[in-house]
């Protein structure tokens, strides 16, 4: 058995995660592998719940395999099952014994959660995986010379930073923090040797490139020029894709790749200003190209900018807000069938269709997951992922993306400011004021890229219901009065809280603000909808 990690469209059975083509499971984080004779038998059980499969039709199902299967045969494969899958035939939990007749598959399975990805930075770019027939150690030899060449002129074409290495086996790839792999296979066929480079994204298994190499193994002269070749094609296919995953919204492409990748993280923040500048441009654009979907969901990063930088205390109308929102659900919805081949449209599409909030969380979450598997340790990715984590109450996932975005953000830079409130919103919902504490002791909302209308509302949602709050704050509050208190409340629970799954989480979030604002001004400032919503004041 050997570290995996869980599959997408299997079967969840207790603590069992079972592939849907049972080639595998997966049971507290180990990977279970079965034999083509163990998978025959377990299909046939599995397929068949609560239903007794007798040994004859089991020997049907593993014939195929076993050219001299009996109920001996049966009996001692179920034996196997039983013990890789933690099973016991005196207290079954999947396959019960039916005496005299066969077998019942018992286990009632859901299905198996999609495999979500950490934050945990990359630490590799490219990893090299020779495969050779097992027990050729002439080839074998020549493999690791033609690998470790290869290796050495991507990493001088790459230059410093980069780090590629040549490893044994592909299965302790994750572990070591790995974005692309570069598989090249090797096969002595006598009169010719057949070697093919596949180079893949690793954690999306998306194939970047993959090109026959052509080497005469007598020739050490004529081994040089065709790993020259192969590194360069490699090198080439590893900057375009790179390049790709940084493109669109508008973004320069002419800069710097790590600038260009920053720069895509600060095009999604919340805050981001420049979208609302851009309207009128945005609107001549669509009207001149009305086909691009990255015009377009620039155009909705617009409208998105409108609902979250406008003036808290003066408010946009619920139904204006309304339409607002089904303009982007539209033109988001619209755009998704061209946006698939680029992880940064993809990741836009996510946050807004996430925003929205009309029912489209597990799309955004597809979306966001896929994204950032091709676009790997790009920060752009982070608070979108945290933001849906969060919405399922996820906590300790969203803040552990929360955290890596801080830790990657320049210091003082918008990116970061968002990913600190971010992260205190994350903490409200949790109800961890402690730990609330602390991160708001290490920053200021007072910041140059924050409104001071929002400065003033981050004071007040951190401020635990009871406690006073500064004079200043409490001074712009009353300035603003029940009506601008009443629509500062509303926009707080529609720009973040709204979307989180769990009614106790969204009254996490607002029931400092809601404390404070009643207590100032009564009741009535809380709309009918948000006491339903929150379920901190009884609906009328």
């Amino acid at each position: 058995m050997g570290r995996g990690m869980p599959q997408a469209g299997g079967l969840e059975l207790d603590d069992v995660v079972l592939d849907d083509t049972c080639l595998f499971a997966h049971r507290a984080g180990e990977q279970i592998r079965f034999t083509r004779s163990e998978r025959a038998l377990l299909l046939a059980l599995s397929r068949n719940p609560h239903r007794l499969m007798q040994r004859s039709q089991l020997l049907d199902a593993i014939a195929l395999t076993q050219t001299d299967a009996s109920d001996r045969n049966v009996d001692f494969l179920v034996n196997r099952l039983r013990t890789k899958l933690g099973d016991s035939a005196r207290s079954p939990r999947f396959i019960a014994t039916q005496y005299g007749e066969g077998y019942v598959w018992i286990a009632n399975g859901r299905p198996a959660a999609v495999p979500r990805h950490d934050p945990a930075p990359v630490s590799r770019l490219l990893a090299i995986v020779a495969v050779v027939p097992p027990q050729d150690g002439r080839l074998a030899e020549f493999a690791d010379a033609v690998t470790k060449e290869i290796r050495d002129r991507i990493a001088n074409r790459l230059g410093a930073g980069e780090t590629v290495i040549v490893m044994g086996r592909e299965e302790g790839v994750a572990a070591q923090g790995v974005r692309y792999v570069l598989k090249v296979s090797f096969k002595d066929n006598g009169a010719r040797l057949d070697c093919t480079a596949t180079l893949r994204e690793w954690q999306s298994r998306r194939i970047i490139r993959a090109f026959p190499l052509q080497f005469d193994r007598d020739t050490a002269a004529a081994l040089m020029p065709e790993v020259e070749r192969a590194s360069i094609d490699i090198v080439e296919a590893l900057q375009h894709n790179l390049g790709e995953a940084s493109a669109g919204l508008g973004g320069p492409v002419d800069q710097p790749l790590e600038i260009r990748m920053r720069r895509a993280s600060t095009l999604l923040s919340a805050s981001n200003p420049r979208w609302l500048e851009k309207g009128r441009q945005l609107r001549e654009a669509r009207a001149q190209n009305p086909a691009s979907a990255d015009i377009a969901l620039q155009w909705c990063l617009h409208l998105f900018a409108r609902l979250v930088l406008s003036n808290p205390f003066t408010g946009i109308g619920r139904d204006e807000r309304d339409e607002i929102e089904s303009e982007i659900e539209a033109v988001v919805l619209d755009c998704l069938p061209l946006v698939e081949t680029n992880p940064l449209l993809m990741l836009a599409a996510a946050k807004l269709l996430y925003f929205v909030d009309r029912g489209h969380l597990e799309l955004a979450e597809d979306l966001a997951e896929r994204a950032f598997a091709r676009m790997a340790d790009s920060p752009a990715a982070l608070p979108v992922l945290g933001q849906l984590r969060q919405a399922r109450g996820d906590f300790d996932a969203a803040l552990a993306f929360f955290d890596r975005g801080i830790e990657m953000a320049d210091p003082a830079s918008e990116f970061e400011l968002h990913m600190r409130v971010l992260k205190c919103i994350a903490l409200l919902a949790a109800d961890d004021r402690e730990r609330l504490k602390a991160a708001t002791a290490v920053f200021s909302f007072d910041s140059p890229h924050n409104t001071p209308d929002l400065i003033v509302l981050c004071a007040v949602l951190v401020t635990p219901p009871g406690q006073k709050l500064p004079q200043a704050i409490k001074k712009v509050l009353l300035a603003a009065g029940s009506e601008g208190a009443h629509h500062a409340i509303a926009y707080t629970y529609m720009t973040s809280a709204r979307h989180l799954v769990s009614v106790q989480a969204r009254a996490n979030i607002m029931r400092g603000m809601i404390a404070h604002f009643t207590e100032l001004f009564g009741k009535d400032v809380v709309a009918p909808f948000i006491r339903t919503g929150t379920g901190l004041i009884a609906a009328n």
